[in-house]
């Protein structure tokens, strides 16, 4: 009934220099700046973290297009109407910039009564789109479900020579059953408006791809990376992300990873998934209960008031309850004294909402119960606690994930999910990093121009690493480094270097075979699955691109998993605050020989993971995560696997327990992995004729 509390599984300092919160003389952030510098691109797409200011560099832009470029009028595209406040009038002439930021309030459909859900929007907004394309007037603000109906009411001729602007751009897709990704795709196919495309997170979770890589090669990337924005914060100096497990309800464990004096923001679980307790209103109340004695509800906010033991009274906001009183609790959190006063309100607790979009300043915690499918949702979760504020030096994400009972005899869903949130840890690791530049290491190289080698400086004879501090890269040479011939492969180097790794972490077998197959080589998953995923998602690449591209994703994964494994080691005093992952590479490129891409190769990715997740899982848990891995690569046929099921219930008749995956008699460890096959054989139905 407890949650096993281990050590965060990344942890990640930063320098606050305060550069990503200063502005230029025209009111710019640095993102901001950035971006409006490529003003002048047809296709431009932004790649930033939250709260780095894309809604106000995306007026920035539009602003020039609609007075310099000739073009008619701007549509914004936001996936929900909460989202559509981000882009309301703003003084932008107060803060130095040339013009002011104008919605006229009949053009922001988001805040128009009527439906905007997949299949439901209202009849009379799509009507309003039409009467904007008709009109003089130059800003609309709809839901990307509005827009999808308006293109497919007036086509796509009708927005020739506007600004189309997609915020939240992850949700669009490459795929035939993504409205909006066909539609996006007929766009650039015409080829007669501009489009700004705007995301923090730039991939999906899913096999799917946002762009094809034809219609990508049309956009102009501005990438801000979560290392330059959270280097750059005044206050936040450093972000924990923890993947922690329970047994039993979650209710039971909550209080073991909610601190009820922090700001928080508790995602409970989805109504369908395992962790779920079937009732989604009393888990809202009974984590209320757990925070202490309910007084009441504020009369003018809704929140709840609950007495903690110590006396202090806290005040809870219940996004939960679907009820009429949520509009009121949801228009409470809309105010200015939100983010104004740091008492104003203490927990959220919610389901499907605070989670994109939504913004709380003085969130320094972001706690989610059950895995979420979608990676995406996770990034956007955890930028609901990496806001900026005052008195706010540390911000925390945690999963609390049900755990696989070794007692159990189904443990399918739980192994799953563990191997879901290794994944997404290993990929917020490499999104939170500073970012790699590669480069082979020839006779003729040399130091490049904005990196600090370190004490000593560049040695021509050493293994290399400068880092830029005012970016966030790290140079790194190594030798028999591939490098990429045509521009594309140089541009997923550059920018997709995370995509890649992102398709690497979430394919089952590499994971699988990475953390629990002691048989498996390094260079079986760094050079083979890597290679095929390379493959299979660049096919019409060269294989001297395709393995330019292989060499710097396993490369940029092996060093921040080596990185981290000497932090957390310890043993080395040098290696702790504000660059400890910077030294930790630099310190691994000083413990080899030589830096290059076969060693790279002979590192295991994944045994960093799978050190935290030791630290994580009690030994009879993480055994029977490895059996259950290890019995899918056992093939035993459906009729042997319900024999061996069958003396298996015998043995633990007998010996008052089930046959042990690990044991050292042969025939104990073969009526064990009998019984994973039968359970395997029955959930694809290999047993309904002989059960009926």
């Amino acid at each position: 009934m407890t949650a096993k509390i281990a050590v965060p599984s990344v942890s990640v300092q930063y320098q606050r220099t305060g550069a990503s919160t200063k502005a230029n003389e025209l009111g710019m952030r640095a993102m901001q700046e950035r971006a409006y510098a490529h003003r002048g691109e047809q296709y431009l797409l932004i790649k930033s973290p939250p709260a780095s200011g894309k809604s106000r560099a995306l007026m920035y832009i539009a602003l020039d297009k609609l007075t310099n470029q000739n073009v008619k009028q701007a549509i914004i595209v936001v996936p929900e109407r909460s989202i559509g406040g981000s882009f309301a009038d703003a003084p932008l002439s107060k803060f130095g910039f040339w013009a002011d930021w104008t919605v006229k309030p009949q053009w922001n459909l988001c805040n128009a009564p009527g439906n905007d859900e997949p299949g439901r929007v209202a009849t009379s907004k799509v009507k309003s789109v039409g009467a904007f394309l008709a009109s003089a007037d130059k800003v609309l603000v709809c839901t990307h479900a509005t827009f999808r109906f308006a293109v497919e009411e007036f086509g796509i001729e009708a927005f020739d020579d506007r600004l189309i602007a997609i915020d939240e751009f992850h949700h669009v897709s490459a795929s035939d059953n993504n409205v909006l990704g066909r539609q996006l795709n007929a766009f650039l196919g015409r080829d007669k408006i501009h489009m700004v495309a705007m995301t923090g997170s730039y991939f999906r979770g899913d096999a799917a791809p946002v762009l094809n890589p034809d219609d990508e090669r049309k956009f102009t990337t501005v990438t801000y990376t979560y290392y330059e924005q959270l280097n750059g914060y005044e206050h936040l100096k450093a972000l924990d992300i923890g993947y922690f497990f329970y047994q039993g309800p979650y209710i039971d464990a909550i209080m073991k990873v909610l601190d009820p004096d922090q700001k928080t923001i508790i995602h409970i679980p989805n109504v369908n998934s395992r962790e779920a307790l079937g009732d989604k209103i009393r888990e809202a109340n009974d984590i209320m209960h757990e925070l202490g004695t309910w007084k009441g509800e504020d009369a003018t906010t809704g929140f709840q008031l609950i007495e903690r033991p110590d006396g202090r009274v806290i005040k809870v906001a219940d996004l939960v309850d679907d009820g009429p009183k949520r509009e009121k609790v949801i228009a409470a959190l809309k105010k200015p004294e939100a983010n104004q006063d740091r008492d104003y309100v203490d927990i959220i607790i919610a389901l499907g909402m605070a989670r994109e979009g939504f913004d709380w300043i003085w969130c320094g915690h972001a706690l989610t119960i059950g895995y979420r499918n979608s990676l995406t949702e996770i990034i956007q979760i955890i930028g609901r606690a990496t806001r900026d504020a005052p008195g706010k030096a540390r911000a925390h994400f945690t999963n609390l994930i049900a755990e696989p009972d070794a007692a159990q005899e189904i443990v399918t869903d739980a192994v799953n999910d563990t191997l879901k949130a290794i994944a997404a840890s290993l990929l917020m690791e490499q999104v939170l990093a500073p970012r790699f530049n590669f480069t082979p290491k020839t006779p003729q190289s040399g130091p490049q121009d904005g990196f600090d080698y370190g004490e000593g400086g560049y040695d021509p004879k050493g293994n290399n690493i400068g880092f830029n501090g005012a970016t966030g890269q790290l140079h790194v040479e190594v030798k028999g480094l591939a490098t990429p011939e045509s521009p594309e492969a140089a541009r997923i180097c550059k920018e997709d270097i995370n995509e890649v790794i992102t398709a690497f972490v979430q394919d089952k077998p590499t994971i699988e075979r990475g953390l629990f197959d002691d048989d498996t080589l390094p260079e079986e998953l760094t050079q083979v699955r890597m290679g095929k995923i390379v493959k299979d998602k660049y096919p019409s690449l060269s294989d001297i691109d395709q393995e330019a591209i292989r060499q710097h994703a396993i490369a940029a994964l092996a060093l921040t998993q080596k990185a981290r494994q000497l932090v957390e080691a310890g043993e080395d005093e040098t290696l702790k605050g504000n660059t400890a992952i910077i030294d930790g590479v630099r310190k691994f490129a000083m413990d080899v020989r030589e830096l290059d891409i076969d060693l790279i190769d002979s590192i295991n990715p994944f045994e960093a993971a799978y050190n935290v997740l030791a630290k994580a899982m009690s030994e009879g848990t993480l055994t029977q995560v490895a059996a259950a891995i290890s019995a899918k690569r056992t093939n035993i046929p459906a009729d042997e696997a319900w024999d061996l099921a069958e003396r298996a219930s015998k043995f633990r008749r007998e010996r008052g327990r089930l046959p042990s995956i690990t044991s050292t008699d042969a025939w104990e460890k073969k009526m064990a992995e009998g019984i994973l096959a039968f359970q395997r054989h029955k959930a694809a139905g290999a047993y309904d004729k002989k059960n009926s």
